[in-house]
């Protein structure tokens, strides 16, 4: 057992119920995308009374602190803090019940249903042992909590506010996401782990017209409907069955009335892509068919594109994975395994990106062992509640726990004494 985890474990069971407090508190109070006020401030004030030198409303509100120790590697660990446009239906006693109004004005229901509250939990607990066992490692520790991720422009607003005087570059960036998995394991991968997100809004245009006269008109709404059935031709007739990719259309709007064939409708799509060139091909795709089922309804105005969110590749650095890996497999022995990419996507990968340095990104379980057992021995996992279901809901132990381990386990391979050169 590496030393961080050692300390740990002198604190574990005060500081675990400190931390369970700590986390219903926040999934109870969510905040949606670059609105993260209070999340911001709970993080902040906390970091800060352990002696973090803390910089607040770094790209709106973030909040980036710096614990130094001596000379050593800098380590970045890195938290996301926003929560989704959604309602809760998990039932649980600590169920959000939040509203806010969005970008456009709109007031929603807010629930935590990607488990972004406990990434804040975990990081500052993390934080805490830190503080208060300097004895256990040596270097810079830099924690951040970010906001915006499930907008993707978080990272990209926090390194574009990045005061490098202040801040150290780090040498290594970690970060770590709950996922359906059985509580108490962890799942690493080197190389590509999580997906390339794209999502567009597109705007058809028609000629409106009373629906007794379609003669008179250029339907959208025909010209949407043929546009996304032809649109699942992609993945299905144009990409290679070895290259994953996934295209989803979540909206398709049009019209007011049944007797009024509209001016215009709108899709909203999501493409989830595991290699650039792919990517690139079917983003291209995307237009050539719009375009042209636009064309053949004689529509008088091409399509409207509009990129609503962009995620890179989450591509983990194989040499710092290695050594990640062999840190997790001294801790948790057989708890870890080599996880399969995933199609969800990150915009964690924004800051390594940005300055050329290592990163690593892992998943923790979240899901009670005995439920994800039942469902793998019945093949019925896809059955799990996951990330963005209204019934997402981590079992708080031993997730809370397998998280703060999981962190102090692959920080320790930089900062702790061993690691030492």
């Amino acid at each position: 057992m590496n030393s961080l985890v050692q300390a740990l474990q002198g604190c574990s069971d005060k500081l675990l119920a400190e931390l369970e407090t700590i986390y219903k508190d926040l999934h109870q109070h969510p905040e949606l995308s670059m609105q993260e006020v209070r999340t911001a401030k709970v993080a902040a004030d906390y970091i800060e009374a352990l002696g973090f030198e803390v910089t607040r409303e770094v790209g709106i509100t973030g909040v980036i602190g710096v614990l130094r120790n001596g000379e050593g590697p800098t380590v970045m660990l890195r938290a996301d803090m926003d929560a989704l446009p959604m309602a809760e239906n998990t039932g649980l006693p600590y169920a959000s019940t939040a509203k806010a109004k969005d970008e456009d004005g709109v007031e929603v229901d807010v629930a935590h249903s990607c488990g972004h509250d406990m990434h804040v939990t975990w990081l500052m607990g993390v934080s805490r042992v830190l503080a208060e066992h300097r004895d256990a490692w040596k270097g810079t520790a830099m924690v951040v909590f970010q906001p915006g991720e499930e907008i993707g422009r978080g990272a990209s607003s926090m390194v574009d506010d990045w005061d490098a005087e202040r801040f150290p570059k780090p040498d290594i960036i970690l970060g770590q996401h709950v996922m359906v998995g059985s509580s108490g394991t962890v799942g690493y991968r080197p190389g590509v782990i999580l997906s390339a997100g794209d999502s567009l809004k597109i705007k058809l245009f028609g000629r409106g017209s009373h629906g007794s006269q379609p003669q008179t008109s250029v339907d959208p709404v025909i010209m949407a409907a043929s546009t996304t059935l032809r649109l699942q031709t992609i993945v299905s007739r144009e990409i290679s069955p070895m290259d994953n990719a996934v295209l989803t259309i979540g909206s398709l709007q049009a019209g007011t009335k049944e007797n009024i064939i509209p001016d215009e409708a709108t899709l909203k799509l999501n493409v989830r892509t595991f290699d650039e060139d792919v990517r690139e091909y079917m983003l291209a795709s995307i237009k050539r068919i719009c375009c042209a089922e636009s064309d053949a309804s004689n529509a008088e105005r091409p399509p409207e594109f509009t990129t609503l969110s962009q995620y890179p590749l989450t591509e983990n650095d194989a040499a710092a994975t290695c050594q990640v890996s062999d840190a997790f497999k001294a801790q948790f022995g057989d708890k870890t395994y080599e996880a399969a990419p995933a199609s969800a996507s990150e915009d964690f990968s924004v800051f390594g990106r940005t300055w050329n340095v290592p990163y690593v990104f892992w998943f923790v379980g979240g899901t009670d062992p005995g439920i994800y057992a039942q469902a793998k021995a019945a093949k019925q996992v896809n059955k799990i509640p996951s990330n963005h279901s209204p019934k997402f809901a981590p079992v708080i132990h031993p997730t809370l726990e397998t998280g703060l381990h999981a962190m102090l386990t692959a920080t320790s391979a930089w900062l702790g004494p061993s690691s030492q050169a």
